[in-house]
C-alpha cells in the first residue's frame, strides 16, 4: 500500500488516544494518531515520526501519524539503529489483502476474497475460496493482526490486552476443531528486521494461550514482516513463529 504528501516531525507528546502533538517546520501541531493502542514504547519524546496530509478541508485535524522512527539501545555492546515502524491500525487489513492476493503457496488459484465476512454473530477480516493444484475447493477464514511491538529483534502481540483478539482466536479454533472451514490468523509485521514473532505472554496469557491452542487445532498462524517506508507497506517475507 502508498501513502501521499508525507511530511517529516518530531513527536512531542499525545494527550489521548486520539491526538498527539508534534513540531512539523518549527510549529506545533496537532495531528491524529492512526493507532488507538498504547504504543508508549513507540511515541517517545522527541521521536521522528511521519505524518500524511489529508485531503478533506472538513477535518479538525490536518495529519494523520503513520510512522515512527525507533531507536534500538537494548544492548549497551552493539551500536544503536533505527527502526521504522509503521503504526497505522488501518494498513494491515489492505496489506493482508495485497499479500493474499499475490501469494500462491497458501492460495494457488484465488477465486474469492471477501472482506468483513459474518458468520453468525461474528466478523472476521476476510473470507477466501481458492483451488489447489489439485483442483480441490477450499474456503477460509482470515484473521488479521497488526504487530507494530518490537523487543530484542523479536515481533510482539498484543501491546495491551485484547479482548476482541482473544475471542476471534477462540472462534477461529472451534471453526478449524469443526473442519467446518480452514482458518488463518496473519500476523502483518508492521516492521522487518526481527527474527521470529511469539504472542505477548507478560501482556496477555490467555490471548497466548489461545493461540497455542489454534496452532495445535489446525489453524495457520502466519507471520509475514514488511518493508518499511515513509511512503509504503508491502508484505514481504514470512518470518517463524514460536507459540
Amino acid at each position: 500500500m502508498r501513502y501521499t504528501h508525507i511530511r517529516k516531525a518530531i513527536f512531542l507528546d499525545r494527550p489521548n488516544r486520539f491526538i498527539s502533538h508534534v513540531m512539523l517546520d518549527g510549529k506545533k501541531e496537532t495531528v491524529h494518531v492512526k493507532n488507538t493502542g498504547r504504543c508508549k514504547e513507540l511515541l517517545l519524546s522527541n521521536s521522528l515520526v511521519y505524518l500524511e496530509e489529508s485531503g478533506n478541508p472538513a477535518r479538525k485535524t490536518k495529519y494523520d501519524l503513520i510512522a515512527v522512527e525507533k531507536v534500538v539501545t537494548e544492548k549497551s555492546t552493539t551500536p544503536q539503529k533505527k527502526l521504522l515502524i509503521n503504526m497505522d491500525s488501518q494498513a494491515p487489513n489492505k496489506v493482508a489483502s495485497e499479500w493474499i492476493r499475490e501469494n500462491k503457496k497458501y492460495f494457488p488459484k484465488l477465486t474469492l476474497l471477501k472482506p468483513e465476512f459474518t458468520l453468525g454473530d461474528s466478523r472476521f477480516d476476510f473470507y477466501a475460496e481458492y483451488d489447489d493444484k489439485s483442483n480441490f475447493h477450499h474456503k477460509m477464514l482470515i484473521e488479521v493482526k497488526g504487530c507494530t511491538l518490537e523487543k530484542d529483534d523479536i515481533a510482539l502481540f498484543p501491546d495491551a490486552p485484547t479482548l476482541r483478539g482473544l475471542k476471534h482466536v477462540k472462534e477461529l479454533t472451534l471453526l478449524a476443531k469443526r473442519s467446518e472451514y480452514e482458518c488463518m490468523v496473519l500476523i502483518i509485521v508492521q516492521m522487518k528486521g526481527c527474527r521470529y514473532f511469539t504472542p505477548n505472554r507478560e501482556t496477555h496469557a490467555d490471548f497466548a494461550d489461545a493461540l497455542k491452542e489454534a496452532k495445535s487445532s489446525g489453524v495457520k498462524i502466519i507471520a509475514v514482516e514488511c518493508d518499511v517506508t515513509p511512503e509504503t507497506l508491502v508484505a514481504k517475507e514470512e518470518i517463524e513463529v514460536r507459540v
